[in-house]
């Protein structure tokens, strides 16, 4: 016990001897104080910039996931906004109540053959069996079609994909079709005597019905002369294999309302029950 005592003052003595060195060093040389408290501040200041390092790559992260999210509403403002701008100007000539576009977004769902990336499901329910547009960022992209009750579209180099364009300033008439390769599409059935150049744009007609009039596709790279028409190969804009999402395009006008209403009227008339 007394071992135990005698430990305990004689501890107690060197930490107040300690303690008073200290405070005499302190007193007497002043440059200990100041080398404290510089150590003292330049630790402070090390964990505070540690500190905002991590805090401003989190906050980085969190911005860039923030301008991703950004960049996409965009991309789908500025592609409806182009589409209402292009049936806007389409309609300036004509009676806005014999027109009746429906615009509706798709998604792609998967493809309908592994080697055939031009051929996919879409997550539409096809209300008939009319030919719709397919469109993505103010560009044609290819044409939907009923299978079965289920829609599928057909993007541009598909084979079973056409529609009606306008080459040039002259607005010279073709049908679009898949090309020799994959980067490439045909436009058949040019007139012999149209006047076309490489580097002429082409864009949709609307003759068809399919699309509206000024949706772009691509540039003329190469023409080819035949007998009885020209040829043109075409550069598209887009390569829509890349596209997850697109707009389907259907134009619908008084004179198909009244063609269906009279087959619902004949088939009322034929009905047992009359």
């Amino acid at each position: 016990m007394r071992k135990f005592v005698f430990i305990f003052l004689f501890v107690v003595a060197s930490l107040s001897y300690i303690f008073e060195i200290d405070e005499l060093l302190v007193k007497k040389f002043t440059f200990f104080n100041d080398l404290k408290i510089s150590y003292i501040n330049k630790v402070i200041n090390i964990s505070t910039n540690i500190e905002k390092h991590f805090n401003q790559a989190k906050t980085i992260e969190d911005l860039r996931a923030e301008n991703n999210e950004l960049k996409e509403y965009k991309i789908l403002y500025n592609t409806t906004q182009k589409q209402l701008d292009a049936i806007k100007e389409f309609l300036v000539h004509v009676e806005v109540t014999e027109i009746k576009p429906e615009i509706e977004l798709v998604k792609v769902l998967s493809y309908i053959n592994f080697n055939d990336f031009t051929k996919v499901w879409l997550d539409k329910v096809p209300q008939d069996d009319k030919i719709l547009g397919l469109i993505t960022e103010n560009n044609a992209a290819g044409i939907v079609v009923n299978k079965n009750g289920r829609a599928v579209g057909l993007l541009n180099g598909n084979k079973d994909c056409s529609y009606a364009v306008f080459i040039g300033e002259g607005k010279n008439p073709g049908i679009i079709t898949a090309g020799e390769t994959p980067d490439e599409l045909l436009i058949k059935f040019i007139p012999i005597w149209s006047e076309i150049n490489k580097g002429d744009e082409v864009i949709t007609s609307g003759m068809d019905n399919i699309f509206y009039e000024g949706l772009k596709v691509g540039r003329i790279i190469e023409i080819t002369n035949l007998p009885d028409m020209k040829i043109a190969t075409v550069k598209p804009y887009v390569n829509v294999l890349k596209k997850k999402y697109f707009y389907t395009y259907k134009n619908i006008n008084n004179l198909e309302n009244k063609e269906e209403n009279s087959k619902k009227t004949n088939e009322i008339e034929k009905s047992p029950n009359n």
